[in-house]
């Protein structure tokens, strides 16, 4: 049987094992669970990895891939995409960034838990990517819910219209996921609006740092600042954005 510890803190988590995962909500966090001083920087030792699953910035990614390096310690940044059917039934997506070492050694625990893996480069390459992916849900949520809202304005069948775009060139997995759970009036989080919110901040405030406009995301994030900040509705699903209609 595993060894099963009692830990009260980050800290002594990393102080017992060799490899360490983390996933919580939101930067701030990631900074408090590495970095305060019951932190898992408090309890790293020589030869031990870090894997950060979170959505995070490329910045602290990096932060924590530097300090790492100077303790002899391997780090990565691995955010996931999937949701809650993903990780329930191990078909997540990785993106990493950081230790090429790491990325290998930990290659048969990411084919456990994802159907895809891909390594991106040096710390914060994986965030890098998951902003790249959250941009792309934002147009197909943004989609999904116009797409019913005009069908249910014509007076169409909106499990009809469901399934018709299903099999066209519309089909993409919000759709597939997110839109049954619409017609059912199933709001509960595959995934946080607050954290999808997070995300889209994110990932315009690097764009701005590349020079980029990206016109369709920013308002994406408006609407889904309505849905979180102004209706309060933050720990709803993200197809929650049809409650704006």
């Amino acid at each position: 049987m595993p060894k099963v510890l009692n830990v009260t803190s980050p800290k002594d988590v990393a102080l017992n094992a060799d490899i360490i995962f983390t996933m919580v909500g939101f930067p701030q966090d990631v900074e408090d669970v590495y970095f305060k001083d019951n932190g898992i920087f408090a309890g790293l030792s020589a030869g031990k990895i870090i894997v950060d699953m979170t959505t995070s910035t490329p910045t602290l990614a990096k932060k924590i891939g530097q300090k790492a390096e100077e303790i002899g310690v391997e780090s990565i940044d691995a955010p996931v995409s999937g949701g809650d059917v993903g990780a329930r039934d191990g078909q997540l997506t990785i993106m990493v960034g950081g230790s090429k070492k790491a990325f290998e050694t930990l290659q048969p625990i990411f084919e456990i838990i994802g159907k895809t893996n891909h390594y991106f480069g040096n710390f914060g390459a994986g965030q890098h990517a998951k902003m790249a992916n959250q941009i792309m849900i934002a147009g197909t949520m943004t989609g999904l819910t116009e797409m019913f809202v005009y069908a249910k304005a014509a007076g169409l069948d909106l499990q009809s219209v469901l399934e018709t775009v299903e099999g066209g060139g519309g089909d993409n997995w919000s759709l597939e996921n997110y839109g049954p759970r619409i017609l059912k009036g199933d709001f509960k989080p595959g995934f946080y609006s607050k954290h999808f919110l997070k995300d889209l901040r994110i990932a315009l405030d690097e764009s701005e740092k590349m020079g980029l406009d990206l016109p369709a995301t920013k308002q994406a994030k408006k609407l889904y600042e309505t849905l979180v900040d102004e209706k309060g509705l933050g720990n709803d699903g993200t197809q929650a954005l049809i409650k704006l209609w």
